[in-house]
């Protein structure tokens, strides 16, 4: 491939053709004519045929010339096209960003950045997908979202990330439970031993949960519910104990409809992440995304 002619090159070339002299050519070029010679001259030699007959009375094509210049024209005319084609694909892309995310960030947090981004680009459109955080990131490795948002500790190793906030855990209960009268806090194998409310499989709360409680005897889970609004419910009801979020459960916590049971022994923090297909770099609305998730967490 190092050995195929540069793009200036054989436009000079078909405007000689065009022009009649490489003069002229070299003035439409905007560049001197011993410059055009030698752009020339150098051509010659990466193809290894005459291109042009020079004389006293000026430079024309050869035969050969003539043909190369047909040839090279419809390279231009391909090269054109590929740069229309890339600048309506640009436009597109910064009309348009396709992200998803898990649900207690996109109920929490999302709706936040999505107003900040909307502020700094009106004419865009967001498409946002709310799955749990395994469909998040098989959706940006199949190239369905652009960027992702994840709550679980693990993400695939293809996928770039970056700490855009921080969260942890809240167990919680309904006020009448004995666990909101408890005058000590909740230990990990008591926790651990307990029928709980949790979410599904593949959400980042149920992943860090159970990373959180490995190596303890488990209970069977009371319910395993596929939306963070099921799990309080069915916890505010007086179901079992519940595990989500404490984003998810601020208002709740604040009108006294659940009670939260402090925990020892027992790290229920994590982070929230950005995701993105490794090795590629984020430009246009994701950049501008990221940015403001950043800015609004302090990380």
């Amino acid at each position: 491939m190092t050995d195929l002619p540069d793009l200036d090159s054989l436009a000079l070339l078909v405007a000689v053709g065009e022009l009649g002299s490489l003069g002229q050519a070299a003035r439409a070029a905007g560049i001197a004519q011993p410059s055009a010679s030698k752009r020339i001259a150098v051509l010659e030699r990466r193809l290894g045929v005459p291109l042009l007959d020079r004389s006293p009375r000026g430079s024309a094509l050869t035969e050969q010339g003539r043909l190369v210049a047909g040839w090279a024209d419809q390279v231009l005319g391909s090269a054109r096209e590929l740069m229309r084609g890339v600048a309506a694909l640009r436009q597109s892309r910064a009309a348009a960003l396709t992200v998803a995310s898990s649900l207690t960030i996109a109920e929490s947090l999302i709706p936040r950045w999505l107003h900040d981004l909307h502020e700094e680009r009106p004419s865009l459109r967001v498409g946002l997908t709310v799955v749990n955080s395994t469909e998040v990131a098989q959706a940006v490795l199949a190239g369905e979202a652009e960027v992702g948002f994840v709550e679980g500790p693990g993400t695939p190793r293809d996928l770039a990330r970056r700490v855009v906030a921080r969260d942890r855990l809240a167990v919680v209960v309904a006020p009448d439970h004995p666990w909101a009268r408890r005058r000590s806090p909740l230990r990990a194998a008591e926790l651990a031993a307990t029928s709980l409310v949790v979410r599904e499989k593949g959400s980042g709360t149920r992943d860090t949960l159970e990373r959180a409680l490995r190596g303890l005897p488990a209970a069977r889970p009371a319910a395993e519910l596929g939306a963070n609004s099921a799990v309080k419910g069915a916890a505010a009801a007086g179901i079992a104990p519940a595990v989500l979020s404490g984003l998810a459960v601020e208002a709740e916590l604040a009108a006294g409809r659940l009670a939260e049971v402090p925990v020892i022994g027992l790290d229920l923090h994590r982070a929230l992440r950005m995701v993105w297909p490794r090795g590629r770099r984020l430009i246009g609305p994701a950049a501008d995304l990221l940015r403001i998730a950043l800015r609004g967490s302090g990380t």
